[in-house]
């Protein structure tokens, strides 16, 4: 009988395992810019297997200091699979109309924002970006305002979404992503 598992240094791996392709849940197979750059990256790639607590953001908000509680959550849980992804809009009351590079600054210079930032985006029904047209089928709102929050288990599904009155440190957020880690 044949041995079904190929020796890679020291692991074993099934054969069956190797040939498998690597799926990716259609909320995240998207390619998205990070913050001031030109680097793009799919999420599936590189963010798929993890929580994800997705965030559209702004730098002149009245709720602009949850960027200090998302990145405490995210300093607190990454090392356990959470990552939190920002994505500014200027979609609402002209609260980000800073470019790309500018709110790059603001959130490090400020908040010492280290969780991942991509690209500025419209998140308002009917010109939404590709994500959050799919955060909306797949159940959730579009935002009605800044830091409204969207949870995403390792499987790319949304679990959750959060209105902008509800704090990144909230008991109700902060179990919710515990029981998916």
């Amino acid at each position: 009988m044949k041995n079904p598992f190929i020796f890679l240094g020291l692991a074993a791996v099934s054969a069956s395992a190797l040939a498998e392709p690597k799926t990716c849940p259609s909320l995240l197979d998207l390619e998205v810019r990070r913050l001031a750059g030109e680097d793009v990256v799919n999420l599936c790639d590189v963010y798929g297997g993890q929580v994800l607590l997705i965030v559209n953001t702004a730098s002149k908000c009245g709720f602009t200091p949850q960027y200090e509680g998302l990145e405490a959550l995210y300093r607190k849980y990454k090392d356990r699979g959470l990552v939190v992804l920002g994505f500014p809009s200027n979609d609402f009351a002209n609260q980000d109309p800073g470019t790309e590079e500018e709110i790059k600054e603001f959130c490090r210079l400020t908040y010492s924002i280290e969780f991942p930032m991509f690209e500025k985006v419209s998140v308002k029904k009917g010109r939404a970006s590709p994500l959050f047209d799919r955060l909306a089928a797949a159940g959730a709102p579009y935002p009605k305002w800044n830091f409204y929050k969207y949870l995403v288990d390792r499987n790319g599904e949304l679990v959750d979404y959060y209105s902008s009155i509800t704090s990144p440190e909230s008991r109700k957020i902060v179990r919710a992503i515990e029981r998916l880690l």
